[in-house]
C-alpha cells in the first residue's frame, strides 16, 4: 500500500470513502452489512487504515454503521474521519449537539480528522458568522479537549469562496479536502485550489478521484487512446494515478460499492506508477473535449435526494438527462424514462429548490427538471 506522511502519522493514500456502500433494495438508508463488513476487511487487510464518512451519508446510518463495524478492530489501527454538515444550514446552530452525536454514533471518544463540511457559497456566511452561530470556535475547543485530532474543512465552492474562508481560519486548517481529477484540473479549476493551498502549506485530500465514477467509463475513441499508452491499466487507475502524482495529495479517497471495486483499488495503489508527459497531455487533450460537451456535473453523492420531498431520484434522472439533452437530441423521447417510476419523473419535481440548495457542485436541479419535462413533452 502506497502511504504518506502526515505529522508523524502513515496514512494509507487510498482512503475508504463511506458515501457509496452497498445497500439494500435501492434504499440508500439501508446498508447491506453484510457486503459492507467483508469490503471493510478486505480493505483494512491490504493496508488502508483511513475511512471518510460523515453525520448524512447514507441517510444517517453511515456513521453508526462504521461506528458498530469498526469496534471489531484496534482503534490504534485506523484514522477515522468524519464531518460538520454545514451543507443544511439548519444545523449551524447544532454543532454542540451533532458533535457529541457524532462521537456516540462511531463509537469513538476522538475524531482522528473532522471537517468542516462543504465549504461553500451557500453557507459561507454561516460558517463565518462566529457571533451567531460559532462552529469553528466550538469544533476548535474540541480539538483543544483532544477529541478531535487533526481540523480541516471540504469544499466545491469557486475561488473567491475558497480565498475568503482561508483568509479567516486558513491558519487553523490542517488539511483540505477538494474535488479533484483530470478533468476538473481545469474544468473547476481545481489547479488553482491545489496551487494556493501549497502556498499556504496545508495537505491536499481528495475526493471525486473518478468523478462519481464518470472518469471510469470514458467513449470508445478516449479509452483507446489511452490504453494505446498503457494496455495494462484501466480507466479508474488512470485517475488514480493522476492525482498520486502530485506531491501535495495525502489521502485520495474512493466511494467504493463492491468487493471487486476495492481489489481493484488495493492493486491500483500497491504501487506508484507515474504518469509521463505524453500520458498526462492524452488525459487533458480528452477533458477538453469532454468539457466542450455542456453537461451538468453531478458526482451521485445523493444529498439532493435527502431533501427532496417527492423522494425523486434526482442522480439518475441528471445522467439520463445529460445522456440526452446535451448530445445533439433537441427532444429526449419518453422511452428514456422506462426505468423510472411514472409519478418518479421530471414532471413530479416540485421547483421547491430544496435540492439546489444542499447540491455540492451548484446545479440548478428544478431549472433541469423544468427543461428535461418540457423535452419529454
Amino acid at each position: 500500500m502506497i502511504c504518506r506522511e502526515f505529522k508523524g502519522l502513515k496514512l494509507s493514500s487510498l482512503g475508504f470513502g463511506c458515501m457509496r456502500l452497498p445497500i439494500l433494495e435501492g434504499n440508500s438508508a439501508r446498508i447491506d452489512e453484510t457486503r459492507a463488513r467483508e469490503m471493510i476487511d478486505l480493505a483494512i487487510r491490504g493496508g488502508v487504515n483511513y475511512f471518510d464518512t460523515a453525520w448524512g451519508y447514507h441517510g444517517g446510518t453511515s456513521e453508526p454503521f462504521m461506528g458498530k463495524v469498526l469496534s471489531a478492530y484496534p482503534r490504534s489501527s485506523y484514522y477515522l474521519a468524519t464531518k460538520f454538515p454545514g451543507y443544511d444550514l439548519d444545523n449551524m446552530d447544532k454543532a454542540h449537539t451533532i458533535f457529541p452525536r457524532q462521537l456516540q454514533r462511531l463509537n469513538t471518544d476522538s475524531i482522528d480528522f473532522y471537517l468542516l463540511h462543504n465549504v461553500c457559497e451557500q453557507n459561507i456566511d454561516a460558517y463565518l458568522d462566529e457571533k451567531r452561530y460559532g462552529v469553528f470556535s466550538y469544533l476548535k475547543e474540541q480539538k483543544q479537549k483532544g477529541r478531535i485530532r487533526h481540523l480541516g474543512f471540504s469544499c466545491h465552492c469557486t475561488m473567491d469562496t475558497f480565498r475568503r474562508y482561508l483568509d479567516a481560519w486558513g491558519d487553523d486548517m490542517e488539511f483540505c479536502q477538494i474535488q479533484l481529477n483530470w478533468l476538473d484540473w481545469s474544468f473547476q479549476d481545481a489547479k488553482a485550489k491545489v496551487e494556493l493551498l501549497r502556498e499556504l502549506g496545508i495537505p491536499v485530500w481528495v475526493m471525486e478521484p473518478v468523478r462519481g465514477g464518470r472518469l471510469a467509463r470514458l467513449t470508445d475513441t478516449a479509452e483507446a487512446k489511452l490504453r494505446a499508452l498503457r494496455p495494462d491499466e484501466s480507466m479508474a487507475a488512470w485517475a488514480f494515478r493522476f492525482v498520486q502524482d502530485l506531491p501535495e495529495v495525502k489521502v485520495i479517497l474512493s466511494g467504493m460499492s463492491t468487493l471487486d471495486q476495492v481489489q481493484e483499488n488495493l492493486n491500483t495503489f500497491s504501487r506508484e506508477r507515474p504518469l509521463g508527459p505524453e500520458e498526462r497531455k492524452a488525459l487533458f487533450d480528452i477533458a477538453g473535449e469532454m468539457s466542450a460537451v455542456r453537461s451538468l456535473a453531478c458526482t451521485n453523492c445523493r444529498y439532493c435526494v435527502e431533501y427532496c420531498p417527492k423522494e425523486l431520484d434526482i442522480p439518475q434522472l441528471i445522467d439520463l438527462y445529460n445522456k440526452h439533452a446535451f448530445h445533439g437530441a433537441r427532444a429526449i423521447p419518453p422511452d428514456v424514462l422506462a426505468s423510472v417510476d411514472p409519478q418518479k419523473g421530471p414532471g413530479a419535481c416540485l421547483g421547491c429548490g430544496a435540492c439546489s440548495a444542499v447540491c455540492p457542485q451548484q446545479i440548478d436541479i428544478p431549472g433541469m427538471m423544468s427543461d428535461f419535462a418540457a423535452r419529454l413533452e
